[in-house]
């Protein structure tokens, strides 16, 4: 099972349902070397390149039976040093 969120697709899906807790990763989750959180309050991981590797929807059953005809998430953004730097030349 695939899960597409935005640009995202996630292939390791797993559903806890006594936590009422859906984890989501693109590839390896061990790949995350950095965390965040949403301002929604659900967890986001990160690769060493700052690449999302995964993502953990709290409370997700209840969001879900409340959400009118789609679910926001506001990921955090990561910026690249290199990147930037790019743009100040």
């Amino acid at each position: 099972m695939t899960v597409h969120i935005g640009p995202y697709t996630f292939d390791r899906v797993r559903y806890d349902h006594d936590a009422d807790v859906l984890y989501l990763a693109q590839g390896d989750p061990a790949r995350a070397v950095d965390f965040d959180e949403t301002p929604e309050g659900h967890a986001v991981s990160f690769d060493e390149n700052g690449d999302l590797v995964g993502l953990t929807l709290i409370d997700i059953r209840r969001l879900l039976d409340e959400a009118q005809g789609e679910l926001r998430l506001e990921l955090p953004a990561k910026a690249s040093p290199a990147d930037l730097k790019l743009a100040l030349a």
